[in-house]
Formats: C-alpha cells, sequence, structure tokens
C-alpha cells in the first residue's frame, strides 16, 4: 500500500522557518521524482519545488526561489522542504508528490504564516 505522510506543518510568524517532511512507502521511491505542491483557501493547487529521482536535478516556483530547498534521503524515504522567511502568502496545504509514470499524493499538511 501507497503511503505518503506529511508533517512538520504549523503556524509560524513571518519571517520564521518550517521544515516539512514527507515520509514514504509502498514504492520504488528512489525510482520516482517528488514535488511538494501547496492550495491556500480558494485557489488552485501551484506547484512548489521538484527534485529528480538521484537528486541532481532541482527546480522551483519563482515565488520561493531562495527562500525554499527541497532535498530527499533515499535512505529514508523522505523528502524534505526547508521554508525560511515565511511570508502570510506562503499560507497554504503542502502536499507532497511522487510521480514518475503514476502519481501518489500525500493528504497534506497546514502551514499557516501570520503574526
Amino acid at each position: 500500500q501507497v503511503q505518503l505522510v506529511e508533517s512538520g506543518g504549523g503556524l509560524v510568524q513571518p519571517g520564521g522557518s518550517l521544515r516539512l517532511s514527507c515520509s514514504t512507502s509502498g514504492f520504488t521511491f528512489s525510482a520516482y521524482a517528488m514535488s511538494w505542491y501547496r492550495q491556500a483557501p480558494g485557489k488552485e493547487r501551484e506547484l512548489v519545488a521538484t527534485i529528480s529521482s538521484a537528486g541532481g536535478i532541482i527546480s522551483y516556483a519563482a515565488f520561493v526561489k531562495g527562500r525554499f530547498t527541497i532535498s530527499r534521503d533515499n535512505t529514508k524515504v523522505t523528502v524534505y522542504l526547508q521554508m525560511n522567511s515565511l511570508k502570510p502568502e506562503d499560507t497554504a496545504v503542502y502536499y507532497c508528490k511522487a510521480y514518475r509514470d503514476v502519481e501518489y499524493w500525500g493528504q497534506g499538511t497546514q502551514v499557516t504564516v501570520s503574526s
């Protein structure tokens, strides 16, 4: 059974940091590219960052470049999203996705940036 479980979300003040984790099981993690998406209330889900299966190719949405860092540990079958300099507009539910020939999604973790 495929599982992706996000954690690490919460309430943080503007300028603060959070580290999201996505722990996985049930598929060959090292063969899949991984992405983080987010969805704010009333908005469509948007791509935040992507990392290739071996970690050598990384890309970011323009709105997070320089503030967020995606990484993965294939031995721990986990992908991470380090989020620094958080802004109120980063408030959203954050999801991880695994993809190769199929896609697998997690259930999401809420990130709220507010003073």
